[in-house]
């Protein structure tokens, strides 16, 4: 099926300049392309931390690849279109975890963390510092459940100026969309000349959490306690597989890690040589 004649995202602009038929853009080498594909794993596995952003800095033409999944299927026609909505909703919530991300970047560069102590102005008479929660003694003798840490009112207080309810929806806070707008602007720099830039942009966003996870997993086993926590994590409380919720949000989590209908692998697999031998 020959492409349609005109201009199309995803094609070369020096093709549209000299009167061309424009042709489809490729990676400049395949070790961008895998590295754009092994940054989709990488933010599967920071999923739970949430703490990626690889899929909006490497999928800049997640709408063009699926829109014809089947031309010839009428049946199928709209997976394509449902795969742009799906998409771009999920981008658009998406970031906002981003925005997250970069905002607690900021506060890291501080001599004393925000988030270490009960003495800033959005704490409660109910936080209690991690000085006071190991002493057992302490903590023996107050009710637990009527104190809070200040980690957790750092996150709900400042972060994200939680309200007594929905009908109090609040001022906006300007420092959260400042950074959300930061982000926008990255993921905008990272696409806007296509897979020449993308290819680039992947070399670090897709090795950079590697690093950080090695250097979080070598932190992490030489802490104090470290082979409890390992203890625990290979040996699972089994009777929990017997409750449905656990199923029902692993089976979300695996539907949602592999992207099935989202067109994301399609996208970039669109980008290679028609006879690129993906085994290899």
């Amino acid at each position: 099926m020959k492409p349609s004649p005109g201009k199309s995202p995803g094609t070369r602009p020096e093709d549209e300049a000299e009167g061309k038929h424009p042709q489809r853009e490729k990676w400049a080498s395949k070790l961008d392309f895998v590295l754009s594909v092994a940054g989709g794993f990488v933010e599967d596995w920071l999923r739970d931390i949430r703490l990626s952003h690889t899929r909006l800095s490497s999928n800049p033409a997640a709408p063009i690849a699926p829109r014809q999944p089947l031309p010839g299927n009428r049946a199928c026609a709209g997976i394509g279109y449902a795969s742009i909505v799906i998409v771009s909703l999920l981008n658009i919530y998406y970031i906002v975890i981003l925005a997250w991300g970069l905002y607690y970047l900021f506060q890291c560069f501080q001599p004393e963390l925000p988030w270490a102590k009960c003495n800033q102005p959005w704490n409660t008479d109910r936080c209690i510092e991690d000085t006071y929660r190991k002493n057992k003694s302490f903590w023996v003798a107050a009710n637990a459940s009527n104190f809070t840490s200040p980690v957790t009112e750092f996150w709900e207080h400042n972060v994200l100026g939680i309200t007594n309810g929905i009908e109090d929806i609040g001022p906006v806070k300007w420092d959260l969309a400042l950074c959300l707008l930061l982000v926008w602007v990255i993921c905008f720099f990272c696409i806007w000349k296509g897979v020449k830039s993308t290819g680039k942009v992947v070399y670090i966003t897709a090795t950079f959490p590697f690093v950080m996870l090695i250097v979080l997993l070598i932190r992490g086993v030489t802490l104090p306690g470290a082979s409890k926590g390992i203890v625990f994590y290979l040996y699972p409380d089994l009777e929990r597989l017997k409750d449905p919720e656990v199923w029902i949000d692993a089976g979300t989590q695996i539907f949602f890690s592999y992207a099935i209908c989202l067109g994301a692998m399609t996208s970039l697999g669109s980008y290679n040589k028609y006879k690129y031998n993906c085994y290899r």
